[in-house]
């Protein structure tokens, strides 16, 4: 069987949608494939989104920027907004049976000295790791909780 699809989606697709990507790759890439896309796309990955990641062991450096329009012929299971003006433009996906939004501001937006700028991307992707850590346990909860599932332990 294969995996339900999981697209996240923000406006620039440079920063919040790509550490999304990375965490909840980390964290349940075993349940899902994960993909993040923009309706906007700014073109590239913020450096400070994938250094905030690479502090906690995440690698997003080979990511891309990607318009949602790329994902409008795959079968989408759920979609995740996490700005906005995501959730605003976000066209219904082929297959898609989920949505949700949960926004998080825009740490491209920080302005201070490097290491308030660094805070604030840091504080970001602590705020998304703690909400996918949770949508991802939550998940397999669910699959392992499911009488005959193939997850179910047996004594």
């Amino acid at each position: 069987m294969t995996k339900p699809t999981v697209l996240i989606l923000c406006t620039g697709n440079s920063c919040r949608s790509h550490m999304a990507e990375g965490i909840l790759r980390q964290t349940a890439g075993d349940l899902f494939d994960v993909h993040s896309a923009g309706s906007n796309p700014a073109g590239y990955v913020h450096p400070k989104a994938i250094e905030a990641l690479k502090e906690i062991g995440i690698d997003i450096s080979e990511h891309r920027s990607k318009h949602m329009d790329e994902f409008l012929e795959r079968n989408i299971d759920t979609v995740i907004t996490v700005c906005g003006n995501a959730d605003q433009a976000c066209p219904m996906f082929p297959g898609q049976v989920n949505r949700y939004h949960w926004g998080f501001d825009d740490p491209a937006h920080a302005t201070g000295t490097e290491e308030e700028i660094t805070a604030e991307f840091r504080r970001v992707r602590d705020q998304i790791k703690l909400v996918f850590e949770a949508y991802a346990a939550g998940y397999r909860e669910g699959t392992t909780s499911n009488p005959g599932s193939k997850n179910d332990e047996t004594e």
